[in-house]
């Protein structure tokens, strides 16, 4: 160390002469690594007074970075301020490239080296799915409306025994929204479908309808949610009048709920009030007169008590009891039947939530309908449902659903029936812009008086994107009904080709 000491001390003898503590504090910034002396941390602002430009460096992903020269260090104490610039300059020479110390004699040749840095040009990210719906911004909602207009050839277009080919021009609109709050979800939908026809069959449907859901998160154990709905469709030809002209009547649904969890340690509690609204408009008969189906018209209000037990993070089983009763609004229908009911019923099942792979539930139980009138029996019988949804695959989901109906508005002298409808679902991410749906159906209707109809259903269908925002779509039916009334027995089979538009 003594040598190395001597031979720098010649050189700064003869630039200048420089203390051998000087020497040695600058020597040992100089072999610390960098080659630029050290100093404390300094940000890059403007001093009051200094002439030096104030630099800023914006780390934005399309922004030119560009590397600031760094200021000149600022002695320690007065001993090293007391050092000559061009012993500095001198030191710093030994250590540090040459094209600094140009850039710092030459300002013009600094501006030109940083002008010769070429700008980075904006690159678009990969975009994991190009063909998927940008949505607008409603409010704090995002939406996504979407328009499919097409033509369908169906070869029986009332679902009917006597069977009537026709060629229809269907369209339907939907929106679909959520919102993006920080706490609570809302949810938002619409829908309505016009079916006329072209040729064949006299048919001219509509059918339209909304829900909405409104979730609170009240607190870490209790939580609330409310939804409304709203349904209008034309009745099945089974339910028509024979009588009936082509303009079929209309079935009106209206459903809201209200309901609140709290969580018990392991356990989960909920309670949940329901109220569904039955409504039926009059039918036009041939001779210009009108049918009042006033008799049907009902609302049934439910009391829904929940208890699950959190076996783990992704299973829960639980056990459910319900009570309500369905008000007719005619206390005596035209038969001069009293068709209100007590219902009850009882269901155990299991809730699953395994993150992006199984969410849903499944139960089985029993229900009953006691009709105020002891003429008509009860309805009664074994209830299921299900809500799955399985992804084994990315790009690949299988769902299951399944319910149980009470259809109270039987035929004079009949209580009603117990309608069984289930579903398997397969959908499938063919291509980014290719996707391809499977779906099969099964419905069973037990009627109170021992009768019974099947009907089982098979479809196919798929989507082929242009772009984001236009894709060619398609699908093909198929269903069958069989029943213990010939009349009521159909086979149709339909296709549809059209446009569907999204944003």
């Amino acid at each position: 160390m003594a040598p190395l000491t001597h031979a720098l001390a010649q050189q700064a003898e003869l630039r200048g002469g420089l203390s051998d503590t000087q020497v040695n504090r600058q020597l040992f910034s100089n072999i610390s690594g960098t080659g630029i002396p050290s100093t404390e941390y300094e940000p890059f602002t403007q001093s009051p007074g200094s002439s030096e430009p104030n630099y800023a460096i914006d780390h934005g992903p399309f922004s030119d970075i560009s590397i600031p020269e760094r200021p000149a260090p600022r002695g320690r104490n007065n001993e090293e301020e007391n050092i000559g610039e061009a012993g500095i300059d001198d030191l710093a020479t030994s250590t540090t490239p040459a094209r600094t110390d140009e850039r710092r004699a030459d300002p013009s040749r600094a501006s030109a080296a940083q002008a010769a840095v070429p700008a980075q040009v904006p690159v678009r990210r990969n975009d994991p799915n190009p063909y998927a719906p940008i949505g607008l911004r409603l409010g704090t909602f995002n939406a996504i409306p979407t328009l499919e207009q097409g033509l369908t050839y169906t070869t029986n277009a009332d679902n009917a025994a006597d069977a009537e080919e026709a060629l229809l021009s269907e369209t339907t609109l939907r929106l679909d929204a959520t919102s993006d709050w920080s706490r609570h979800q809302a949810t938002l939908s619409a829908f309505g479908t016009m079916r006329q026809s072209l040729s064949g069959a006299e048919i001219e449907e509509i059918r339209a309808g909304g829900d909405a859901a409104l979730q609170l998160d009240l607190s870490d154990l209790w939580q609330a949610r409310a939804t409304l709905g709203y349904q209008v469709e034309e009745e099945s030809a089974e339910y028509v009048p024979e009588t009936a002209t082509a303009d079929d009547p209309l079935r009106h649904q209206i459903s809201a709920s209200l309901g609140i969890t709290r969580d018990v340690g392991r356990i989960a509690l909920s309670a949940t009030g329901e109220l569904l609204r039955d409504q039926y408009s009059d039918a036009d008969l041939s001779d210009g007169s009108r049918l009042s189906q006033e008799d049907r018209n009902a609302t049934l209000a439910l009391m829904r008590l929940r208890t699950g037990y959190h076996l783990s993070p992704t299973l829960q089983p639980f056990i459910e009891l319900e009570a309500g009763r369905r008000f007719f609004d005619n206390e005596l229908d035209q038969e001069g039947y009293s068709r209100s009911a007590d219902r009850y019923g009882a269901r155990a099942g299991i809730s699953l939530d395994i993150a992006e792979k199984l969410q849903g539930e499944v139960s089985a139980g029993w229900l009953t309908e006691r009709l105020d009138d002891d003429r008509l029996g009860d309805i009664s019988g074994l209830t299921l449902a299900s809500s799955l949804e399985w992804s084994p695959m990315r790009g690949t989901t299988i769902g299951l659903d399944a319910n149980t109906t009470v259809n109270s508005a039987g035929a004079a002298g009949d209580s009603g029936s117990l309608l069984y409808d289930g579903a398997l679902r397969l959908s499938r991410q063919l291509r980014a812009n290719l996707s391809g749906d499977l779906a099969f159906g099964v419905a069973y209707e037990d009627y109170a008086n021992g009768a019974h109809d099947l009907t089982l259903s098979a479809q196919a269908a798929s989507t082929w994107w242009l772009n984001r925002y236009a894709g060619l779509t398609g699908r093909i039916r198929h269903e069958k009904r069989t029943s213990s009334d010939e009349t009521r027995e159909y086979d149709a089979t339909s296709v549809f080709m059209g446009l569907k538009l999204q944003r």
